[in-house]
């Protein structure tokens, strides 16, 4: 009987607990945001309200005026930077104002015979077709982000609730996230040391997920943004966008914008502006990442290059942008929980067989 009211309690676990979801999953993003948030930002919480005497509620409305002044407003100023940019950007490939065809022969005519005869061989040299399959993901890229503008204005009624929720609940996981710890903690039924490794693991990924990827790809777009600007290069802060992006690939980087950009410099003559951002992009670029990321995570939280790429592309295919913080705090998640399955079968194996008597 003790069983089927056990069951019983469970299945009506599940079911509560799915319908709250389903509820709850128009606004999944304020409350993920929320949740990473309060996660990067609960020691700042805690150090303010040691300060101020013990004053939870003032501290967690202190911290999240601190997270809007330095991150909510200065993202929604690029972002609108960023759909202005690309805006433009279509308006000139529609308008044929930007010949890539130029671009790509420039290019290749600074390439040394043996590189390009490397090229020939993989049929990487078609000017006209790779002309035409770059404007069109160029076209297609800009489009969406102009097409953003447009459904931006239209939403802004949602976006403005959305971001309100994402701060009253910001709000409460601060001052209340210790409380809510414990309660989850003590419901999920499993060992102490299993509860405390899987919270320490999540809350140890979602941190450097924020500090060591998020925060080194924005200094490294930002880095490179700038550096366009010096340049005269237009749309910078869309490239400076599309860097921070690329940074969080491990086998992309931005690289991938900054170099065939140095190299169009040095194939048409502007010979200190390519070694300028070939040096910059290297040195300063490059070195962030070796710089700010030791610094701020330690290398025991990092997970596998690999791991890192498939699971940041499979989580913005399924969940878009905030698959940037999703799939790789799943991907650890999933290392995490068959460690701790593997660690609790060797445990087991350990035990005296059955019948015998327990230490």
């Amino acid at each position: 009987m003790r069983n089927l009211d056990n069951n019983t309690l469970l299945l009506l676990v599940v079911v509560v607990s799915l319908a709250f979801a389903w509820i709850l999953s128009p606004f999944y993003e304020a409350v993920l945001w929320a949740t990473v948030l309060a996660i990067v930002f609960a020691p700042l919480y805690r150090r303010l309200a040691i300060a101020i005497g013990q004053q939870h509620s003032l501290a967690a409305l202190a911290t999240v005026l601190i997270i809007l002044t330095l991150v909510i407003l200065p993202l929604t100023l690029i972002a609108a930077s960023l759909v202005r940019e690309a805006t433009n950007l279509y308006q000139k490939i529609e308008s044929n104002q930007l010949d890539f065809g130029q671009f790509l022969q420039s290019i290749l005519d600074a390439l040394p015979t043996w590189v390009t005869d490397q090229l020939k061989r993989l049929g990487l040299t078609d000017l006209a077709t790779i002309h035409e399959r770059l404007s069109a993901a160029l076209v297609q890229a800009s489009k969406y982000l102009a097409a953003q503008a447009f459904s931006v204005g239209k939403g802004t009624a949602n976006f403005i609730v959305s971001l309100f929720l994402m701060l009253y609940l910001l709000f409460f996981f601060l001052r209340d996230g210790a409380a809510l710890s414990r309660r989850i903690r003590e419901a999920i039924p499993l060992r102490t040391d299993q509860k405390s490794a899987l919270f320490s693991k999540f809350t140890i990924v979602t941190r450097a997920m924020f500090k060591g990827s998020l925060l080194v790809a924005a200094v490294q777009g930002a880095l490179g943004g700038l550096m366009f600007w010096f340049l005269g290069i237009r749309a910078a802060v869309l490239w400076g966008v599309v860097m921070a992006f690329l940074s969080l690939l491990p086998a992309v980087g931005s690289a991938a914008v900054w170099l065939p950009t140095a190299i169009y410099f040095l194939a048409t003559g502007a010979v200190w502006q390519g070694v300028l951002l070939m040096a910059y992009g290297a040195l300063v670029i490059g070195g962030v990442d070796n710089v700010l990321r030791p610094f701020l995570v330690g290398k025991d939280t990092q997970l596998p290059d690999f791991v890192v790429l498939i699971s940041t592309l499979g989580g913005i295919s399924i969940f878009g942008l905030d698959g940037i913080v999703i799939g790789p705090v799943i991907a650890a998640m999933f290392i995490a929980v068959w460690d701790i399955f593997s660690q609790s079968r060797k445990d087991q194996e350990r035990l005296p067989e059955a019948g015998e008597p327990r230490p």
